[in-house]
């Protein structure tokens, strides 16, 4: 991921734009040759960037700086590099290249994740743990149930990172204000060549989807489209951390612990989830920078305005420099996660007592009582439960069967779900 949003490969994905264009305005008639556009692909990589910074510092303008030292390394092609196009011709159109790349990265490693909670709720799909609602103790589930709570949420991002990518728009040659004008010009107000140009720079570079109406630069919708599939991750991968945050405070569920790890310099026996600790902190930067897209969606002027530049090139890709550290972190803590299953055992055989409550009150409704007279009789009396539903009529059988963990269909639930992730 640092390397796709690099200086090298940012810059080396303009200059193949350059290139696409060019080719694509020689297949329609302009005097362009296969001599200059062997020149400027020889030198797609070669960038001098000390001297596109001294030639910026000239001009105050960095995609003129690009095209000048472009043109200095292929002097033969200079006149015809960049023929036609705007700025946001290559600004743009490396943002799209450079985010379908990225969610492609994302895609890989999403799945991944998917592969990895899928084994492990397989494997504990039936086995008892005590669920908590406000955090206080509730009834019984299963630790395949729990973790199929984070896997539906990661595998419905992963659907929607998937649908994204499939859906990204390429902007193409639309000109200083979206309407084509300087390639009509070129192409002699052929309107044919003009769709057609566009569509062969859409296809050298990659992409089927291309914008039929902009202004300078792509609708900002897109960028809310896309941004909202990662503040949708940073959101799951935030409240699964903080779920095993909690479970490492009940000795559950830890983190894989290296031999000389410390958890903290003051206190020895500290067994601090640092990694859940560091996904819940990225996460949060994350969603606070998915906030931008909105904001530079909203405030685009008519055709555009330049204030959402500097904002783009500073939250794209931090935006996916965090999701893909995100991504790594909850593969390496699932990859090494430890479950503790005596301690499960041991907290849950605890509040089974109280946990047989609810099923003691369905039974004595079976029998003809009123549910709202005993749910406050043993409300009132919760250590006379089983006293209480003696009185009720239920059998010591009945009662002894409640006070075993009943977990429901959660065991049957995993199963069934795991079978619908494809």
């Amino acid at each position: 991921m640092s390397a796709l949003f690099s200086d090298q490969n940012k810059y080396a994905t303009w200059r193949k734009l350059w290139v696409a264009l060019a080719k694509a305005e020689k297949s329609l008639g302009l005097p362009i040759t296969d001599a200059q556009i062997a020149s400027m692909e020889a030198h797609i990589e070669n960038i001098d960037f000390p001297r596109v910074a001294e030639i910026e510092k000239e001009t105050h303008h960095d995609v003129m700086a690009h095209i000048h030292a472009f043109g200095e390394v292929c002097p033969d092609a200079k006149g015809i590099i960049h023929l036609g196009a705007t700025s946001a011709f290559v600004t743009d159109n490396t943002d799209v290249i450079q985010m379908r790349a990225a969610l492609q990265l994302l895609k890989t490693k999403s799945l991944e994740l998917v592969h990895i909670l899928k084994n492990i709720a397989e494997e504990y799909a039936s086995f008892p743990c005590l669920s908590y609602t406000h955090l206080q103790p509730a009834q019984p589930t299963t630790v395949g149930k729990r973790i199929c709570l984070w896997l539906q949420d990661f595998y419905i991002d992963t659907q929607d990172l998937i649908a994204r990518e499939a859906d990204i728009h390429f902007l193409g040659l639309k000109g200083a204000t979206g309407t084509q004008s300087s390639f009509m010009i070129l192409l002699d107000q052929d309107s044919a060549k003009v769709e057609k140009l566009d569509q062969l720079v859409a296809k050298e570079m990659g992409f089927d989807n291309l914008f039929a109406i902009s202004g300078q630069t792509y609708t900002r919708k897109q960028d809310q489209r896309i941004f909202a599939v990662l503040e949708g991750f940073a959101a799951s991968s935030h409240k699964c951390a903080t779920d095993l945050r909690l479970l490492a405070h009940f000795g559950e569920i830890t983190e894989g612990r290296g031999e000389a790890q410390v958890g903290s310099s003051a206190m020895p026996h500290k067994r601090n989830p640092i990694y859940s600790e560091r996904i819940c902190a990225l996460s949060r930067f994350l969603i606070s920078l998915c906030q931008n897209p909105a904001y530079t969606l909203a405030t685009q002027w008519l055709e555009r305005t330049l204030d959402d530049s500097a904002n783009r090139r500073l939250v794209i890709p931090e935006a996916f420099l965090s999701a893909d550290a995100i991504l790594s972190l909850l593969i390496d803590v699932f990859s090494n996660l430890q479950i503790d299953s005596e301690t499960i055992e041991e907290n849950l055989r605890e509040k089974l007592p109280l946990l047989a409550m609810e099923n003691l009150l369905m039974l004595a409704v079976k029998k003809g009582k009123d549910r709202q007279e005993v749910h406050e009789k043993f409300r009132a009396h919760p250590e006379k439960v089983s006293e209480i539903a003696k009185e009720l009529g239920l059998t010591d059988e009945e009662i002894e069967t409640c006070h075993h963990a009943q977990t429901g269909r959660a065991g049957e639930q995993v199963i069934l779900f795991l079978k619908s992730i494809k």
